[in-house]
């Protein structure tokens, strides 16, 4: 499964093998656990850094999904966020590889489930929140803690535009990314003075394959022939499966990666990342609109 020890740091200009570094050297290397690296951000990030030299652990929720960076030397682990026990092997195998060191983490895996608040049952939404939220954070604690008895840490929750303001007919993932964004705040102050840093990178509309994995979550779970929004579905369906980007503004992965690398080697990495235009746009009308002439504008969106 790719859990080569052989790790190229460049900067040292030497070749080693982890279980015989020094505590010394393991604080400098900065060993990073990244979730949901089979496409898109997670992939690019794992990628980039391993390039950079960092030693990377990538999680992928199938572990078929890890060929092509098992390929690049990268060391893959199958990671399940809805299932604890995969949870706690993969933050097993992560301290035994690293040493016990655990110097970053990049909570990157999440999916949407589009479809109107109204026709999500209970169980759609847990299933929303059990990946992006409750397992996110069920690792987010145990990485905490062997932080803590390390002395240092830095955890990045990769959050969305959607984690500021809300869209129509995307509930569910609005919720949780705003539950993830009360949790990181929340973490901020209690973890005061332990040298563990939390961030959030909030990107906008990014190059990767979350609509298409929105659209066959939506074809799973919406029957819209007994919905009142059935116009409106048709008009989304025709988004999700558009070819290209289908938002403007739209970014490459490498912008999120950008900002995950300021994160990691900045002696004060920021509370807060935006990524894309429009995360800067809407994060500033927030602040200064009422709240129905902000409503208007995010329907005008929403619909679009």
């Amino acid at each position: 499964m790719g859990f080569g020890s052989i790790v190229d740091i460049p900067s040292l200009g030497l070749f080693t093998r982890l279980p015989y570094l020094s505590k010394e050297l393991i604080k400098l290397m900065k060993n990073i656990l990244i979730t949901g690296c089979s496409t898109g951000i997670g992939y690019c990030a794992a990628k980039t850094l391993h390039q950079k030299g960092y030693p990377v652990i990538a999680t992928v929720r199938n572990i078929s999904d890890a060929q092509s960076l098992q390929a690049e030397g990268i060391t893959c682990i199958e990671l399940d966020l809805t299932d604890s026990q995969s949870i706690i092997n993969a933050f097993k195998f992560a301290c035994d590889h690293f040493n016990g060191h655990i110097d970053v983490l990049f909570n990157n895996a999440a999916f949407g489930q589009p479809g109107a608040v109204e026709d999500l049952s209970r169980a759609v939404l847990r299933e929303q929140f059990e990946t992006n939220v409750f397992g996110t954070q069920e690792l987010t604690n145990l990485v905490i803690a062997q932080m803590r008895q390390q002395g240092h840490g830095r955890i990045a929750y990769n959050s969305s535009v959607l984690g500021i303001i809300s869209l129509a007919y995307r509930g569910a993932y609005n919720a949780s990314k705003y539950a993830i964004e009360g949790l990181a705040d929340t973490l901020r102050l209690e973890l005061r003075e332990t040298g563990i840093h939390i961030s959030l990178i909030e990107p906008g509309p990014i190059v990767s394959q979350f609509r298409a994995n929105a659209y066959a979550k939506y074809q799973q779970n919406i029957d819209k022939t007994v919905s009142a929004h059935r116009d409106t579905y048709e008009a989304m369906e025709r988004r999700l499966t558009k070819s290209g980007p289908a938002a403007p503004f739209t970014l490459p992965a490498d912008a999120v990666v950008d900002k995950l690398l300021h994160v990691i080697e900045s002696k004060r990495p920021k509370v807060r990342y935006y990524v894309t235009f429009p995360t800067y746009l809407f994060a500033t009308l927030k602040r200064i609109l009422p709240h129905r002439a902000l409503d208007w504008i995010l329907t005008k969106v929403s619909d679009g």
